[in-house]
């Protein structure tokens, strides 16, 4: 997300487009790249459905929707362990850690190659079994068998080309990753009629064509390896279980997301053979037909995300920047042009689905226009509602709700569809499981509103007062020697006090309330967003899919560590959390301290000076502390509460906060060699 201006809401227009510009105008420069990017798959495979089904029949087509749940769980690993890598190496690059963020990277590559060679292998062993689970019929077999296990040779290019896409991209090269992309997709759209057509190969040339097209894309990766950016892989390409963990579970949404789609196509395909069995269209129609509408229907889809996601931006700035009109203006106008966007695609669905479906062949057979016509009729009846319930999600990540966000997403994407095709389509059997779909739709668009109405009338309430404490600036380094201490503490172990007082003692400035001040100059953010949002994880953020790459802590952690690195390389300093001990682990004279207490204590001092209710204030410390070794370790991949990670572990209770202040003083004097005597003769 772009934010580079001051958090004077006044100063916008002469720092960042964001807080001035015209909101049409801005949706349009971030929409537009969003919406070519995500058309092109969908458009891709349209074609591919469009050559198969006028070369070899419906029949081709159900075949390929069979196979299609296999492709997308190699997608699931290739995004997995793509969009990890892409995390961890902004992560790494973020904190100063070049080394580490090519090690993430290539492991990243590693799991990818040696994680599709194995997939591919049980493919090609249990391919029978396979069709069978994805609702393979006898008459759709031959022609599966012909296109997938041609296929099934080019997934491990196809996973390891979009693991590669995803690392290519975070490095810093867009164009090119959208590139390799477009080739691919060009070049299987001239192949596929030249081998169906002209060579008379039906599903195998479709097939062929397909795996030549990844290859070539794979290649063009591979090729730019040699010129990333940011990070030397020759020498890190060694395999870390740790980090190969940290990476997994950095894509780990990107892959539950995908897996989701595998999972509701392969129920929806045993759903329809069943209940189509039992109808006068039989199984193999609506396995067709049902493939040929989502692919079409993901056009749609692929519109409404990226506005969405090109409002996404804009919303997250003037939230942040407390600039609550624009953000309501945004989302009022990305939900508008959807709403126009979508009401057209809707009324094409209901009243010329035939023609539709003729671009797809299988003109000559009325069951199958018949129930394409119905298809379409009902599985888009309530599609208008993605024109809410997409912008809506995105707007939950863009304000720091990724919980809520993931939950409307996965409520629609997975849910909702999945209770309502073993619901309905036991009720009502094969319109049933058709009727789940705008079942889905219509829920989601409820749950959306709700979510929605409840952010907006608590929108710019304050979350409670800042606890960060400010700095001396009147003090300057006073040692010849620089003196960097880093301190990590319990929530109401008292730490950000014994922090000030350790600079006070020692001549130096505190960090804690100033970084916060200098990432709202830097972003444009209000101070309050910043801090309800920084050092803190919960367990299930790293379950959320962010629309448009790192989310907002990982922003925000990226932009604290390039503070962090810019304050030690000119002053001496305390720095309160932050992963601060981990940032500057490098750095001479670095002192990192942890301080701890008893719960009493920290009920006391919570009570006391956080303002916190006495009943709560045990339930709120644990919550605290919980999500500090949470963002701990998503940053660092370490436990927070670990003692080797720190030079001096001490207990607050034992001495009282100014007794530990003063005793951790006379320690680092101490590690550091300054005496009382230069002390005083330099001030």
């Amino acid at each position: 997300m772009e934010r580079n201006l001051k958090i004077d809401v006044k100063s916008q227009s002469e720092t960042n487009i964001l807080g001035y510009e015209k909101i049409g105008k801005l949706l349009k420069m971030y929409a537009i790249p969003s919406i070519i990017s995500m058309l092109v798959n969908a458009l891709y495979n349209i074609v591919d459905q469009i050559f198969i089904g006028r070369g070899v029949g419906y029949l081709g087509n159900g075949a390929t929707n069979i196979i299609f749940p296999i492709t997308i769980v190699f997608a699931s690993f290739a995004l997995m362990f793509g969009d990890g890598a892409s995390a961890y190496l902004s992560l790494m690059l973020g904190a100063n850690k070049k080394e580490d963020a090519g090690k993430g990277v290539a492991n990243g590559m590693i799991l990818s190659v040696v994680t599709s060679i194995l997939l591919t292998t049980g493919v090609l062993i249990f391919f029978p079994q396979l069709l069978d689970l994805f609702g393979c019929t006898a008459e759709l077999e031959p022609y599966a068998k012909d296109y997938g296990y041609i296929i099934a040779l080019g997934l491990p290019f196809m996973t390891v080309c979009a693991t590669l896409n995803s690392i290519i991209r975070a490095d810093g090269s867009p164009k090119y990753a959208m590139g390799s992309m477009l080739v691919g997709s060009v070049l299987n759209v001239i192949l596929d009629p030249i081998f169906i057509f002209v060579f008379h190969l039906g599903v195998k040339g479709a097939a062929i064509a397909t795996v030549i097209s990844q290859v070539v894309s794979f290649l063009l990766n591979v090729t730019r390896l040699r010129k990333l950016k940011n990070v030397e892989l020759k020498k890190n390409f060694r395999f870390s279980i740790p980090i190969s963990a940290r990476v997994s579970m950095l894509g780990v949404s990107s892959f539950i997301t995908q897996i989701f789609a595998a999972i509701i196509m392969g129920m929806q395909n045993n759903l329809l053979k069943t209940y189509g069995a039992a109808s006068v269209y039989g199984s193999e129609i609506p396995i067709t037909v049902i493939g040929i509408v989502v692919k079409v229907t993901e056009i749609l889809n692929s519109i409404i995300l990226g506005l969405a996601v090109g409002a996404q931006p804009i919303i997250g700035y003037n939230y942040g920047a407390k600039n609550y009109d624009r953000v309501k203006k945004t989302l009022r106008t990305a939900i508008i042009s959807g709403l126009i966007i979508s009401t057209a695609a809707f009324l094409m669905f209901e009243t010329i689905p035939d023609k539709i479906i003729l671009l797809f062949g299988g003109s000559g057979d009325s069951s199958y226009i018949e129930f394409a016509k119905m298809a379409f009729q009902i599985y888009t009846l309530l599609i208008i509602g993605t024109s809410v319930q997409t912008p809506v999600g995105v707007f939950l990540q863009a304000i720091g709700k990724g919980g809520k966000s993931s939950f409307l997403s996965l409520s629609k994407q997975a849910i909702f569809p999945v209770l309502g095709m073993l619901l309905l389509g036991h009720l009502f059997g094969i319109t049933g499981v058709l009727s789940a779909r705008p079942a889905a739709d219509g829920l989601s668009f409820l749950l959306a509103v709700i979510l929605l109405v409840t952010e907006l009338r608590s929108l710019g309430r304050s979350k409670g007062k800042s606890t960060a404490l400010a700095g001396n600036a009147d003090i300057g380094n006073v040692f010849d020697k620089q003196i960097l201490v880093s301190l990590s503490r319990e929530y109401g172990s008292g730490g950000r006090y014994i922090g000030k007082m350790i600079a006070e003692n020692l001549g130096i400035k505190l960090y804690d309330k100033d970084i916060i001040v200098k990432l709202a100059e830097q972003t444009g953010l209000s101070e309050e967003y910043i801090e309800n949002n920084e050092q803190k994880r919960n367990a299930i953020s790293n379950f959320h899919k962010s629309y448009a790459g790192a989310d907002n802590a990982d922003e925000l952690f990226i932009k604290e560590a390039q503070i962090i690195e810019e304050i030690a390389d000119k002053e001496s300093c305390v720095i309160i959390g932050r992963c601060a001990d981990y940032i500057l682990e490098n750095r001479e004279n670095l002192i990192k301290v942890f301080v701890y207490s008893g719960m009493k204590d920290k009920i006391k001092r919570a009570v006391t000076y956080y303002g916190l209710d006495k009943g709560k204030a045990e339930k709120e410390i644990r919550r605290n502390d919980k999500e500090r070794a949470i963002h701990y370790r998503h940053y660092t991949n370490r436990n927070w509460s670990n003692k080797s990670n720190y030079d001096i572990c001490i207990n607050s209770d034992f001495l009282g906060v100014e007794k530990t202040a003063e005793l951790v003083c006379t320690m680092i004097k101490e590690r550091l060699n300054i005496s009382e005597k230069e002390r005083e003769d330099i001030l």
